[in-house]
């Protein structure tokens, strides 16, 4: 078993939906980055999605734009994020890294090198927002073929002629946007999310998370209830902006992920 199909059968067993999540890999700088990844497993996060900077984040809100460009000022790079995951598996075997981006700095390092990398660093998914299945040899397929999972993107507007096609070669987990539009937009209200995941259960038997727009411990244990993981990222990310130095950034990133675990953890299945 991969490492995120393993840790969502032990939480299935438990009872229990993932929280996952997300913060940009460099942001506000290398070591604090890296303090805060290395910390969030035992503040509770049960997946890490790590955001790969790009210059044209172009599904991303403010927030992760803003982190995106923190993180690229102080120097970060595609290379030296593998080198956090490295760094990262030195303590940690156990919890799945997904990295989430955009193709073209993939594209740029060269496929068969950044596969080839990712696997070595211990990195679990992928999450390239603008790759579509029609362009699964680009990436997909490769990065699958070396034990990478990839995971698939669908919305609201994703519609039941057009959900067989996405989900046709996902694996890993499906990541439900539950609101149309960009990173940091509104929240979902529970009979919409309720109504959308019976609709992908119709097509999948993948562990489906939940995302953008869950802020508060009350938001994530109200999705906790529903789906297989909660997504959190732009309510981290403005902790970081917000902090008024690195450690401060640190620390009020791993605060907020040990409320959230609470209420995660605390809506039982």
């Amino acid at each position: 078993m991969s490492r995120l199909e393993q840790r969502f059968a032990e939480l299935k067993a438990e009872g229990r939906s993932a929280l996952v999540t997300f913060v940009t890999a460099g942001d506000p700088g290398y070591d604090a980055s890296l303090q805060i990844l290395k910390g969030l497993p035992a503040a509770g996060a049960d997946v890490i999605e790590l955001g790969m900077p790009f210059t044209d984040p172009m599904a991303d809100g403010v927030a992760i734009q803003l982190a995106t460009l923190r993180a690229l000022e102080a120097g970060q790079t595609l290379a030296k994020t593998l080198q956090m995951v490295r760094e990262f598996r030195v303590d940690n075997q156990a919890t799945p890294i997904v990295l989430m981006g955009y193709y073209n700095p993939i594209h740029r390092f060269g496929v068969e090198a950044f596969v080839a990398e990712a696997k070595e660093a211990g990195v679990d998914g992928l999450i390239i927002v603008d790759l579509p299945p029609e362009h699964d040899a680009e990436l997909a397929t490769p990065a699958q073929a070396a034990g990478i999972d990839f995971i698939r993107l669908t919305t609201p507007t994703t519609d039941d002629a057009r959900l067989p096609r996405v989900l046709e070669r996902s694996s890993g987990f499906v990541y439900y946007v539950s609101v149309a539009g960009v990173t940091g937009a509104g929240s979902a209200t529970t009979e919409h999310v309720t109504e959308a995941i019976a609709r992908l259960r119709r097509h999948t038997d993948l562990p489906i998370s939940v995302g953008f727009g869950i802020r508060t411990p009350e938001q994530a244990a109200a999705i906790a209830r529903l789906a297989d993981g909660v997504v959190v990222g732009s309510a981290l990310v403005d902790k970081i902006a917000q902090a008024k130095g690195a450690e401060q950034a640190v620390n009020d990133v791993l605060s907020l992920c040990s409320a959230l675990a609470e209420g995660v953890r605390g809506a039982r299945r």
